[in-house]
């Protein structure tokens, strides 16, 4: 049986070091980023040099040819005058303005090229202004029907690119683009000690978070379930990338129902001594 071919951009990134490893064993990759490095300095096995975002991205072309899935989890950022990384609310528009640039591009790549499907890294931060809703309690869930409002220009941009690839789908360039857009909430591990200060922000985050296992089924339900058509006929879906956690604060709801996803982790359980700990007056170590 043939492979599929998924080519992924962004592959030096944290998300991507969660994915190739699975990803290597079940497709035929095209690997393209700006570097050959990882995060950790070790070099990519594959990897080609492209700059999804500069003016001249059609030279690219070649590499979308023959692609079933584009998986887009690139993304430019600049660092501060000192070097750091800024933190996402800091990110100016122009910064930003980049990373939609690119994402225009990606698309168009694809779909000159005949690619099938796009599966693309979005952000919880498309909506996160209703969060000071949900932590004032004026709000219980936020699905991915919810309008779109973020107070920071990161989330802007991903809102921006999910909106951009919803005309992609429709179909307004000739032919229908196959769109899902992943809503990523917290996929690292939780360490309380991080949050001595801020236990809300905790609170936050086990409701956010996402286990590297659950990430690869997401993403590679969204690659392979044949029909992702809304209600309308669209083939385009939002889906937030959480766990089943017990905190969830966004719904996947249509995640379970559209692709079948079916997340194995909740952080309630995998962080119980941890919350018994700080949330609930055990002893912290």
């Amino acid at each position: 049986m043939l492979k599929r071919k998924i080519l992924v951009t962004g592959v030096s990134g944290y998300i991507a070091s969660q994915l190739l490893p699975t990803f290597r064993g079940s497709y035929e990759l095209t690997l393209l980023d700006v570097k050959e490095t990882d995060l950790k300095g070790n070099k990519i096995p594959g990897v080609k040099i492209a700059d999804l975002g500069a003016p001249d991205y059609e030279k690219y072309q070649e590499y979308f040819k023959g692609i079933d899935t584009t998986v887009h989890l690139g993304y430019y950022w600049e660092p501060g005058e000192s070097g750091e990384k800024l933190p996402f609310r800091m990110r100016p528009f122009q910064h930003e303005r980049v990373n939609v640039d690119m994402a225009y591009n990606v698309y168009k790549l694809s779909h000159d090229a005949g690619v099938r499907r796009m599966v693309v890294a979005s952000s919880n931060h498309a909506a996160d202004w209703y969060e000071y809703l949900i932590h004032q309690g004026l709000m219980d869930m936020v699905s991915p029907d919810t309008y779109p409002l973020s107070d920071n220009f990161y989330g802007w941009a991903k809102a921006t690119y999910e909106h951009i690839g919803f005309i992609f789908a429709t179909g307004h360039f000739g032919r229908n683009l196959e769109i899902v857009q992943l809503r990523i909430g917290a996929p690292r591990e939780i360490d309380y000690r991080n949050f001595l200060d801020n236990p809300n922000a905790y609170k936050r985050d086990l409701g956010a978070y996402i286990s590297e296992r659950d990430m690869q089924q997401l993403f590679i339900k969204s690659i392979e379930t044949e029909n992702i058509e809304n209600e309308h006929g669209i083939p385009f879906q939002i889906f937030y990338g959480i766990s089943d956690n017990a905190r969830k604060f966004w719904s996947i709801a249509n995640a379970r129902k559209v692709i079948g996803y079916a997340p194995e982790d909740d952080s309630e359980v995998k962080y119980a001594g941890d919350i018994a700990r700080f949330l609930m007056g055990g002893k912290l170590e």
